[in-house]
């Protein structure tokens, strides 16, 4: 059974069928990547399988319980978290207290006894920022962590909204466009620490414009084309398809994946 899946999902805003009738599944480690040209549905995708939208048609499934339509708060306490092609960053708050953020969704604990200061809710934040801390150090970030998360450059505020995303602990990982804007150096960063999160068991759903990336990362390729799936499969596979060179990747894919096997 695989991790997540998504059968005939599909929806319609003023009668255009932005999505329809789209399904893949994701097993666990594995890095699913969504591809596809501008306006091809990608993101709508995303918002549907994460909850922000409820979808016409179609279901999605979680380790085999059905959650269509449910709230993201309750995804992600069932493991499934997501970052956002537009960044999602509290930017006044220190680069530390935005992935705390992430911790308190899984803490147990009274509002008193927070209020209070009790010794169960200090437990609880040592806790809290002793992980924060250990994430921050995983995705290079350890040295600005009482830094304000606005003075970080794109790139690590893109590694930033990544380590959040990781301290709720998820086993599905959304990832919308991560790469977006970032530098060369910043992007290979980006490279490496999805295959370290991947390589520790959690599933991996990307969209993502660099093909490069795409091509060097996944393991499957779901290739979206006005809202519908026109292709799937390994990169290798994908990048020869014809009706994907003639959708969006062009001829300079084929190169991209002889040169990456």
């Amino acid at each position: 059974m695989s991790l997540l899946a998504v059968r005939g999902l599909g929806i319609s805003f003023g009668g255009l069928k932005a999505v329809h009738d789209v399904s893949f599944a994701l097993n666990a480690g594995e890095i699913v990547s969504v591809i596809g040209p501008n306006g091809a549905g990608k993101t709508t995708l995303f918002n549907m399988i994460s909850g922000v939208y409820l979808p016409n048609a179609g279901q999605v499934t979680l380790d085999g319980e059905e959650v269509t339509g449910m709230r993201p708060d309750l995804l992600a306490t069932r493991g499934l978290s997501r970052t956002f092609q537009n960044l999602q960053i509290f930017q006044q708050m220190s680069v530390l207290e935005n992935v705390i953020v992430g911790f308190h969704l899984h803490e147990r604990g009274s509002v008193l006894s927070d209020l209070l200061g009790l010794p169960g809710s200090r437990r609880r934040s040592r806790a809290s920022a002793e992980g924060a801390r250990e994430l921050l150090d995983r995705v290079g970030l350890s040295r600005a962590a009482e830094r304000e998360a606005g003075a970080l450059s794109y790139g690590a505020l893109k590694r930033l909204e990544i380590a959040r995303a990781l301290a709720t602990r998820p086993r599905v990982l959304l990832l919308d466009e991560p790469a977006a804007g970032c530098n060369a150096v910043e992007t290979e960063e980006i490279d490496r620490l999805i295959c370290e999160v991947a390589q520790g068991g959690v599933a991996i759903l990307l969209v993502e414009h660099d093909m490069k990336l795409v091509m060097r990362l996944s393991n499957q390729i779901v290739v979206l084309d006005h809202g519908e799936k026109i292709a799937e499969g390994d990169p290798a596979t994908v990048s020869r398809d014809p009706k994907v060179i003639e959708a969006y990747l062009g001829t300079n894919a084929e190169e991209d994946a002889d040169a990456h096997g």
